[in-house]
């Protein structure tokens, strides 16, 4: 930038920050926290310019602290620069059908994979839950947008896609390539356990799978079936209404999830007793790589005492965003409404708790957790060492009729 730029750049900053500061001491309290932070940037931007060690770039400055500051608010919030939403608004245009069966997420400021479908190109690759995506394509995930990552993966059907993944106690990140494809349906996996003991797993909650599996539920009973093993691991794709209309199945009375924003009219989701179809006693497997619509599944039926939660926190992923245009040409990606537990928690703010916590294994010698093994096949059941699984056919041989 020239020096005609850079002066327009702070210039422009300072009228900003003088007429916050104006507002501040002509007494606008209610807005106290916005002026005193603007006032603060204005310090900082002005300290860069006049003290860095070296000439700044102030559109980089202004662009890295924009990032920043939309990350801040939640993982799946995000700004973008012209160029990455002239990029983003292309991709979405040109959306192919092939992509890999990742549902990513933000940590540490890059891209991270919340879950992996089974069977998908990512999961054959070898690609698994809690890894981080420190490169897609050639370009670096630091600052990037959860859809645009998501876009980069997808492409025509057979093409590759190179990704750079990082581990537990890795410094140097490991290059994957993988082959899209164009995903199969995975809703609903069932089949008997004992002779009154159904399992049943949830791969994603796409749409129609809520209809899916009230056919499983129904085949099951049917079929002698008294008590039931939800499995909701690795479950995190699909709009919330699938798990919504899910928990239906389950609840006669109670609330489901209420859905609540600043801007966003409250809607309360409550459950209807003539579409209820399993009330056996139920218990439901929840881990890290639970979410969406399946969090607010989990948590409709731990709160409303209808069965266990057994396992580990879920991911905390359960909000709605929208695409915000700005004036210059860049977007935010805004989370406007958070759904809510029963008890009224944010699942966006902490997930969602299990009511009978198993802690994953650890290595005994480093005590680090152990690398989750990848999600069950099509038709698998859990392993007979598998401890959530084991947990949760213990609470049902004990099991009082926890009938809805």
């Amino acid at each position: 930038m020239n020096r005609f730029g850079r002066i327009l750049v702070v210039s422009l900053s300072l009228v900003v920050f003088c007429y916050a500061g104006l507002g501040y001491v002509l007494g606008k309290s209610e807005e106290d926290k916005t002026y005193r932070s603007l006032t603060v940037y204005g310090e900082v931007l002005q300290n860069i310019q006049d003290s860095y060690v070296d000439e700044p770039n102030l559109q980089l400055v202004t662009s890295g602290a924009l990032h920043g500051l939309l990350e801040s608010l939640d993982p799946q919030s995000a700004y973008m620069s012209p160029r990455e939403y002239t990029d983003y608004k292309d991709k979405t245009k040109n959306q192919a059908h092939g992509d890999v069966g990742l549902t990513l997420s933000k940590r540490y400021g890059y891209i991270y994979v919340v879950s992996e479908l089974p069977d998908s190109p990512a999961e054959k690759a070898g690609i698994r839950s809690g890894d981080i995506l420190e490169a897609i394509g050639g370009f670096a995930t630091r600052e990037m947008a959860v859809g645009q990552a998501s876009l980069l993966l997808q492409g025509a059907p057979g093409t590759t896609v190179k990704v750079g993944t990082l581990r537990r106690n890795q410094t140097e990140p490991d290059e994957i390539e993988i082959t899209r494809a164009t995903l199969p349906l995975l809703y609903v996996d069932a089949d008997k356990v004992t002779d009154d003991t159904a399992y049943l797993r949830l791969a994603t909650l796409d749409l129609g799978a809520a209809a899916d599996l009230r056919l499983k539920l129904q085949q099951l009973q049917s079929q002698g079936a008294q008590k039931l093993v939800l499995d909701l691991r690795g479950c995190a794709e699909g709009p919330i209404s699938e798990g919504i209309a899910a928990a239906q199945l389950f609840l006669t009375s109670g609330t489901i999830t209420t859905l609540t924003g600043q801007t966003v009219a409250k809607q309360d989701f409550e459950a209807d007793p003539s579409k209820v179809v399993w009330r056996n006693p139920v218990e439901v497997l929840i881990s890290s790589d639970t979410a969406g619509a399946a969090e607010v599944l989990a948590a409709a039926i731990g709160e409303n005492k209808r069965g266990d939660l057994v396992g580990d926190h879920t991911a905390g992923l359960a909000a709605e965003q929208r695409l915000i245009p700005l004036d210059d040409g860049a977007a935010l990606i805004l989370t406007d409404a958070l759904y809510n537990t029963p008890a009224g928690k944010a699942i966006l703010d902490d997930g969602v708790a299990p009511t009978v916590e198993v802690v994953p294994p650890t290595d005994e010698s480093d005590e680090e957790e152990v690398e989750p093994p990848p999600p069950l096949s099509v038709g698998q059941l859990p392993a007979k060492d598998d401890p959530v699984y084991n947990k949760a056919l213990d609470l049902l041989k004990g099991a009082r009729q926890k009938a809805a």
